[in-house]
């Protein structure tokens, strides 16, 4: 309905002409989006925050629009709003001042300064950088690791110097957008399968290895693999034991993005391969970024040290941008150092360990409320599927009116009927903290009737149910026990209450998926 009313609006509104000769610098299609439909929740992006993203942040108060000209700009009122954050990446919780990492980051600050305004090549290369480089490469069990200032350009500087004209890529159809500007600017070839679709990729393969580069049907020069750990938009990991299987069958080089499961995902925090029981070497090129986990910036590749010693000759992150800052470096080396133990205390693993109890805590409640909840158990990123647009920002405003800070996404980062939040966990969540926004969430999906896995009621027995608990509750009792450890409230289960409480199991394994999800 948002989408016709705008083709209607289009069709008395004259679009701003370019110069004579010149071509439209905006796509039209785009446009429209921003003109009829960004415009009117704009509100729910780019907030504003004046605090450190620790569990609970100062979310800086905006000109309210909801329900006034959607034309109307945003600007910084005054003031603040305590909010649980549950959208920043801060997966360990050492985006606040730790009593192990701070100290350090500050000494580090006094004796180098704030940058070394120098590429790595020329000036910019110190003892603090080739520590952690050798940290990283000891924790992932590597050769060498080199580190880059920009998570993003990791991506987007390195692809192109692995890869060129006469390199065939085979990546998922939901990588990350540094990984999609990379392997543009590679000028490989690029064939796309479908997300973690193993038997699709063995036929592109298979297929493509055969047929050789095009027009001249040569062998391709090396064939790449590029996956991700786990994937932004749908919490999920990647099949990794099925992938070493088929990059060996085929002789392929294997790139797996782990920007999101370094730190977070493992016994030890050491990513995909420590989770899905995979030896490192079988991954031939490793990739992270320090900006979740680790509290700090950056990224690292890590490999041989043949590969390594490649790209400090080839890749233009390394030979032209400036290194990374002195105290940001020492931030990534105090927290390996704590992760693995080095400063005598057992606090790192607990952190981990409290990551995952969170993660599959708040997961499986938000099942249990009839949720279509994205991803894979231990992984802290959640999307919670609303798919049409305009919900997202009824759940963002209010949210952000009950304190809750939460992302959510819309096109063009999802398909335009793929819309959801995204609910990003923390170690340094309390249950009190994931109590609390499990209340909230639950009180505003059931208003807007976003519980789709719940089971759906005649409409008789939904008009009692209406009329016994109003729009403006919730039942209370929802999470509560009674001294038997039953629902205490018996009439909710009979008009269509899920009946789950905190002790309900879910069966371990994958949650609902996105296809399933959508039909």
């Amino acid at each position: 309905m948002v989408i016709f009313c705008g083709r209607i609006r289009d069709l008395f509104w004259r679009r701003p002409q370019t110069r004579k000769g010149y071509a439209d610098l905006s796509d039209q299609r785009e446009d429209f989006y921003n003109r009829r439909m960004y415009r009117r929740i704009h509100d729910c992006y780019n907030r504003p925050i004046s605090s450190a993203p620790g569990a609970w942040i100062d979310v800086m108060n905006r000109t309210d629009i909801d329900g006034t000209a959607m034309s109307q700009n945003l600007e910084v009122i005054g003031g603040t709003r305590r909010c649980l954050n549950l959208g920043s990446y801060n997966y360990l919780g050492f985006a606040a001042a730790d009593e192990y990492c701070t100290p350090r980051v500050l000494d580090t600050l006094n004796e180098w300064g704030v940058s070394t305004c120098s590429s790595r090549t020329e000036g910019g290369t110190t003892s603090i950088h080739v520590e952690l480089e050798q940290l990283v490469a000891d924790f992932l069990g590597k050769e060498d690791a080199i580190t880059f200032g920009m998570g993003f350009a990791t991506n987007a500087a390195s692809i192109p110097a692995l890869a060129g004209p006469g390199t065939l890529v085979l990546s998922d159809s939901l990588n990350h957008t540094s990984i999609v500007a990379g392997v543009k600017a590679s000028g490989a070839t690029v064939k796309v399968f479908r997300h973690n679709d193993m038997a699709h990729l063995e036929k592109l393969l298979r297929f493509h290895i055969a047929e050789g580069q095009p027009r001249t049907h040569r062998p391709w020069k090396k064939v790449i693999i590029v996956v991700e750990g786990i994937y932004s938009m749908e919490g999920e990991t990647t099949l990794l034991p099925e992938l070493v299987a088929l990059k060996k069958k085929y002789k392929a080089y294997l790139y797996l993005d782990e920007a999101h499961s370094i730190g977070c995902m493992g016994a030890h925090g050491r990513g995909l391969c420590e989770h899905a029981g995979v030896n490192p070497a079988d991954v031939d090129v490793l990739m992270g970024t320090f900006t979740k986990s680790f509290g700090s910036a950056g990224g690292y590749i890590a490999g041989s040290k043949q590969l390594i010693a490649y790209l400090r000759r080839h890749c233009p992150a390394h030979l032209y941008a400036t290194s990374m800052a002195p105290g940001v470096a020492q931030q990534i080396i105090s927290a390996i150092q704590l992760l693995q133990g080095q400063d005598g205390t057992n606090r790192g693993a607990a952190k981990i360990k409290q990551l995952h109890d969170n993660a599959n805590y708040f997961r499986r409640r938000l099942l249990d409320m009839g949720l279509h909840v994205l991803g894979d158990w231990d992984s802290p990123v959640m999307p919670i599927m609303v798919y049409h647009l305009c919900y997202i920002s009824g759940i963002s405003r209010r949210c952000l009116q009950r304190h809750i800070a939460m992302v959510v996404v819309g096109f063009p980062a999802t398909a335009l009927l793929q819309s959801r939040c995204r609910v990003c966990i923390s170690a340094s969540h309390t249950k009190e903290d994931l109590d609390y926004a499990l209340e909230v969430i639950y009180d505003i999906c059931s208003k807007m009737g976003l519980q789709y896995n719940m089971r759906q009621l005649p409409w008789p027995w939904s008009w009692l149910r209406m009329l016994l608990w109003p729009p403006s509750s919730s039942p209370p009792s929802l999470y509560s026990k009674s001294s038997k450890g039953k629902s205490s409230n018996w009439l909710q289960l009979l008009l269509g209450g899920s009946g789950l409480t905190n002790g309900s199991k879910v069966a371990a394994g994958k949650a609902q998926p996105l296809v399933t999800a959508a039909a």
